[in-house]
């Protein structure tokens, strides 16, 4: 019995272990894009660009979304901040669709676990989502509910991710070749990369261990049978239907569900249930907690039922689609659950270069008073605009010059502790 189980649990590591071995070098990849593109766009901007639930807006707050950290809490985080000060609700949601449906690291790794076309449907599906959700929300959002999200989004709530949703790093001036290479910009990448690593780290942990779990010990023949797959014409409407609810209890999102669509496609699921499983990250029990407290119970049940029509909507639209354009795989292309074991092939030299890249961005977070920001990632960001003692030096921060004040403290933008402006000026404006 003993040997039976630890045989399992070795079993189920060897497949958690054969996929993590498979993705690193693209979540690597993904992350440092991420972080370069976040590094050129400020988020102080996102508020004037987002100011109603036009058709430009809400293609703004795509093109955010997709520039922006894919951590769903920091997500959520970062559309109450931007509502608070004063961008439209439906651009804000819209943003959030975009910044856990539109980015590149998930692109990434759905094309090397399960396939390009899953690529495309996340994209076309993250852009249904959003028009899904504007007309639902143009149709049934009262002025009420508004007004109600309003006044609980003003107040002081302390939630997982909020301070790094909310801190900005971004470099100005110049061209978006000169603020990448900059001293400023590498130190901006490197901490948004570190940042967004302990954002999603327990989720793709997770995603990465239940997907093992599962694809060893649960049989093909169950998903088959819950999923429908001897009824085709129904298992594409079931899909679509269900799977969005079984992600709300999986209690991973962000990139950490990748893993598990991969396990439910292999068991049989339609091609838009797969696409709703991804769309659902927003909808796991502990977001909708978060919705509660940022916008109250009535808001928060609100946005449970409109988000969980526009996945299953999108879901469906992009089965329909796909198929009639022909492109939808069959189950023949199964998706990568594979055994553990490094082999010496291109996967191999692709972690080791990439495995390098982030340990420079490692080093150079770790020089740059990454730690400290680290430990401020759940707390609000005017939590620490207030100086630490009164002081008649003047201080500022090393990554916004513009932020000058008496005494020691904390930068409002970013979170970095202020130097002393005499300091910043030998090193020219920076800390190398």
């Amino acid at each position: 019995m003993v040997g039976s189980i630890a045989s399992g649990i070795a079993h189920a590591l060897s497949f958690t272990g054969g996929m993590t071995w498979e993705i690193l070098w693209a979540l690597i990849l993904g992350f440092a894009l991420s972080g370069a593109v976040q590094a050129v766009v400020s988020k102080s901007e996102m508020t004037r660009l987002l100011p109603d639930d036009s058709p430009r807006s809400l293609a703004v707050a795509c093109g955010l979304g997709a520039a922006s950290s894919s951590c769903s809490y920091a997500a959520v985080a970062l559309a109450r901040s931007i509502f608070r000060k004063g961008a439209n609700f439906t651009a804000a949601m819209a943003f959030e669709f975009a910044s856990t449906n539109l980015v590149i690291e998930l692109g990434i790794i759905l094309a090397i676990l399960i396939g390009w076309q899953f690529t495309a449907a996340e994209f076309v599906g993250g852009v249904l989502m959003v028009v899904i959700l504007a007309l639902l929300f143009r149709a049934f959002l009262s002025p009420q509910l508004l007004e109600m999200a309003k006044r609980h989004a003003e107040r002081r709530v302390h939630s997982y991710m909020q301070g790094h949703g909310e801190m900005d790093m971004s470099v100005t001036g110049g061209s978006i070749w000169s603020r990448v290479t900059s001293p400023r910009g590498f130190t901006a990448i490197s901490h948004y990369f570190v940042m967004d690593w302990a954002a999603i780290a327990v989720d793709i942990v997770g995603g990465l261990l239940i997907a093992g779990a599962l694809a060893a010990w649960v049989p093909d023949s169950f998903w088959q049978s819950f999923f429908l797959v001897h009824h085709p014409l129904l298992a594409k409407i079931w899909g679509p239907l269900v799977v969005p609810l079984v992600a709300v209890f999986s209690f991973v999102c962000s990139i950490g569900n990748v893993p598990l669509a991969a396990v439910l496609w292999n068991g049989g699921i339609s091609f838009g249930g797969v696409a709703a499983f991804i769309f659902a990250d927003l909808i796991v029990l502990p977001i909708l907690n978060i919705y509660r407290k940022y916008y109250g119970g009535r808001v928060s049940l609100f946005l449970l039922g409109s988000f969980y029509a526009a996945m299953v909507g999108a879901g469906l639209i992009v089965e329909g689609l796909f198929q009639l354009i022909g492109i939808v795989p069959s189950h023949a292309h199964a998706a990568k659950a594979i055994e553990g074991g490094v082999r010496w092939n291109s996967t191999t030299v692709l972690n080791i270069v990439f495995l390098v890249l982030a340990a420079i961005l490692v080093v150079r977070f770790l020089r740059t008073n990454g730690l400290s920001m680290l430990r401020m990632m759940n707390e609000p960001m005017d939590d620490h605009a207030a100086p630490v003692e009164p002081s008649e030096a003047m201080y500022t921060c090393p990554m916004h010059p513009e932020v000058v004040q008496r005494g020691p403290g904390r930068c409002p933008k970013c979170g970095m502790e202020l130097v002393p402006a005499e300091e910043t000026a030998e090193h020219g404006g920076h800390r190398h």
